[in-house]
């Protein structure tokens, strides 16, 4: 039986009481949207004093700020954690905290590999490592769709990428997974998830290493050989590509292939209809509803004049995509989950210089895992009783996503 709905999950019975928008804050990682909705229709420029920084949530401001990296800059980074913001962010970052041009310098160095061509090249290897992670599952009957599919397949592809041995892919997983949780209302890391990191630094460190030694046919090993200005990335440079490029493309794409899930069974007519034929809608529309990546921060360089609030020069600023994907002004009806729906207007990747370098590979991602266990399955049912939310001030999804499946009487044909 359901122990949630739409109805509930959207439901705002006093929209004009005044909320409080904390991103380190389990009840809000619960529900975000109605905090969203007040946020637009009554604080457009919204200020936390106690963590000192605003946020933006209207669709039309928060592109205009990612449009605009003069102005909202990356230079401190995109995460609001004192330990990550402040001028060397981009040790962890990389390039994600930089801004143009030297962004653009670093980001077209790794860009080949996320080509519309080269990401459409790998769809036959990601279907067999979807099929790898699904079909074991399949035959139990009964499994963590967040845990063991969700969120494997995408660390998979994206290990897989970077030259990590299939042998160690777990690992990374379960490192990655540490690196966004936060204690509630608490910005500092605890103590498991410093140690998450390290561990993560030495793999990666030693991997860089080894690759020197024994180079192969993977993205690592071809940064071994850029240059930049004439000068080789060093191992620092290159540790913190890795750590970008593995935990962006491990926990937004895996997040959002289980709040899909989770929308389809509570929209019985979504279910069906994505289960069937509609993979490609289902990803699109959950991207805009729902989006796993909910949040990233930047810092204002000049007074600035937003809705007759001023934003000074070197505040902190949040930006909300998850929030403009359901704003009024650009989507109709926006609280209904509506594979219909024209969504090419959606924020859920960026704009501008720093949109997401893997949106397309995601997207792809997304597809596949959904088209693979819907031509496998009929129907599936939740268990929400054991399901587990992430608790991070960015990403929203489950950690833990317990479900039954019932299997078709005859699979239904899927490329090879």
């Amino acid at each position: 039986m359901r122990t949630d709905s739409p109805v509930q999950e959207n439901h705002d019975t006093d929209a004009d009481t005044p909320r409080v928008y904390d991103p380190f804050s389990y009840e809000l990682h619960e529900n975000p949207y109605p905090v969203y909705a007040w946020m637009r229709e009554h604080a457009p420029v919204y200020r936390n004093e106690e963590r000192d920084f605003w946020a933006l949530s209207r669709h039309a401001d928060v592109l205009s700020a990612l449009r605009s990296p003069k102005l909202f800059s990356n230079r401190n980074g995109i995460s609001l954690e004192t330990e990550l913001w402040g001028p060397e962010a981009y040790k962890t970052s990389f390039f994600l905290a930089m801004d143009p041009p030297e962004h653009g310098q670093l980001r077209t160095l790794v860009s080949s590999g996320f080509t519309a061509r080269h990401v459409t090249d790998l769809e036959p290897r990601i279907r067999t490592m979807a099929r790898d992670r699904l079909l074991p599952l399949l035959e139990q009957g009964e499994f963590d769709f967040a845990g063991d599919y969700a969120a494997a397949l995408p660390n998979d592809i994206v290990c897989d990428m970077v030259g990590i041995p299939a042998a160690d892919w777990d690992l990374i997983r379960a490192d990655t997974d540490q690196l966004n949780m936060r204690a509630d209302g608490e910005e500092d890391r605890s103590p498991a998830t410093v140690a998450a990191a390290l561990r993560l630094a030495s793999y990666f460190v030693a991997h860089v290493t080894e690759l020197r030694r024994h180079p192969g046919d993977d993205l690592t090993s071809h940064l071994l050989d850029v240059r930049v200005k004439g000068e080789p990335l060093n191992d620092s440079e290159i540790v913190a590509f890795l750590f970008l490029l593995i935990t962006a493309g491990n926990e937004s794409t895996g997040k959002l292939i289980g709040n899909a899930w989770y929308h389809g069974w509570l929209h019985p007519d979504v279910k069906r209809a994505g289960l069937d034929s509609r993979p490609g809608d289902w990803t699109s529309e959950t991207l805009r509803y729902d989006s796993s990546s909910q949040m990233v921060a930047r810092t204002v360089t000049e007074d600035t004049v937003l809705h007759d609030v001023l934003l000074p020069a070197g505040a902190r600023v949040a930006l909300l995509p998850a929030s403009g994907n359901r704003d009024r002004r650009v989507f109709t009806d926006p609280d209904r989950y509506d594979l219909d729906r024209d969504t090419s207007q959606l924020i859920s990747f960026g704009h501008g210089p720093h949109y997401c370098l893997g949106a397309a590979l995601a997207k792809l991602e997304i597809k596949i895992a959904l088209e693979e266990i819907g031509a496998r399955i009929s129907d599936y049912e939740i268990d929400m009783t054991y399901a587990r939310r992430v608790h991070s001030p960015h990403q929203r999804g489950f950690a833990v996503l317990p479900c039954s499946v019932t299997m078709r009487d005859t699979p239904r044909d899927l490329p090879a």
